[in-house]
């Protein structure tokens, strides 16, 4: 049997319809490729509707909240129909857990139905990722295939904003007001967002790449790194042919930016003393953000950090 495989949009076409029919503000844009990613249906659903230009409570409460909202029922028709127990189980705790280890799942999942369930886990991850395609594994950057050193996340971003910030809410429409659970929803969806950034910015330093944007050219899939000894990095991009290095922080609220850089040299100092290959190579840091005020830029700079807002990183997509 064959399979077509049908894409989703690069963010260079997400830019270019809310150019055309809101704005490419970078705190929309991180909504909404949180919520749709590039998904084309969901972005026709949210023009029908005339909430594509909308704030983000109103656009929640229209395509979700309301009696006629088009995607109310869209997670169980498209993804979670089949699933039940512990399968659900693993997905909602992956959900509000995104980057979570095999142990870690284990550890939940004998929390809340016992030792013996432990056994099982390592069957319900391989369906959920192979059978369903719901679920991955990701490994550091430059890790061998086999490493143990891989954790598990939603593939998918409406799934994963579904569960971790919209499921309970819509369903406690008939028994709450709306206006209380449309911001539980959009204050639960904030907190995600977080994660959505990392995987928007490493996606937009392979566009720019393709495109030939930007100072950057890369020569490896973007991709974040991690250790067992606490050495914790967002995004890790090389250069190989100009023989340079980037290691960069995300965070959805800028005023926490400065409070990484210090872990972030450390843990580029322990990958580098892991990595010789990349001895004699430029180093540079990166601080990201949706937005940077200057006074901001400016105290990055000094220390030796290159600030890079969304809207840096979206120039001339």
């Amino acid at each position: 049997m064959a399979t077509l495989e049908l894409g989703h949009l690069d963010i260079a076409s997400i830019l270019e319809i809310l150019r055309v029919h809101a704005d490419d503000d970078p705190a929309r844009l991180l909504f909404l490729w949180n919520l749709f990613e590039g998904v084309p249906k969901f972005y026709r659903d949210a023009y029908e509707q005339g909430v594509l230009d909308a704030e983000r409570k109103p656009l929640l409460r229209r395509l979700f909240f309301s009696s006629s909202s088009p995607l109310r029922n869209e997670a169980d028709n498209w993804f979670l129909r089949e699933l039940r127990g512990r399968y659900d189980m693993i997905l909602q705790y992956l959900a509000k857990h995104p980057g979570c280890s095999n142990a870690d799942i284990e550890a939940i999942m004998a929390d809340l139905s016992g030792p013996g369930e432990v056994r099982q886990v390592g069957g319900y991850l391989k369906i959920l990722s192979e059978r369903y395609r719901m679920i991955e594994r990701r490994l550091p950057i430059f890790s061998p295939p086999r490493a143990r050193s891989g954790r598990y996340y939603i593939r998918d971003n409406f799934l994963r904003a579904w569960l971790s910030a919209l499921q309970r809410p819509v369903a406690a429409v008939a028994f709450r007001p709306i206006d209380t659970l449309v911001d539980q929803a959009d204050e639960r969806l904030a907190e995600v967002e977080g994660h959505a950034l990392e995987d928007l910015a490493g996606q937009l330093y392979e566009e720019r790449g393709r495109r030939g944007i930007g100072d950057f050219p890369l020569s490896e899939r973007i991709r974040g790194y991690w250790d067992r000894a606490d050495v914790e990095i967002d995004l890790v991009a090389v250069n190989e042919e100009e023989r340079r290095i980037r290691f960069g922080t995300c965070k959805r609220n800028p005023d926490r930016l400065p409070g990484t850089v210090d872990s972030l040299m450390r843990s580029a100092g322990r990958f580098l003393d892991a990595h010789g290959r990349f001895a004699g190579w430029r180093i540079d840091y990166v601080a990201i953000a949706p937005d940077i005020d200057p006074a901001l830029r400016v105290e990055l700079a000094a220390r030796g950090v290159m600030p890079q807002s969304l809207g840096d990183l979206v120039a001339g997509l």
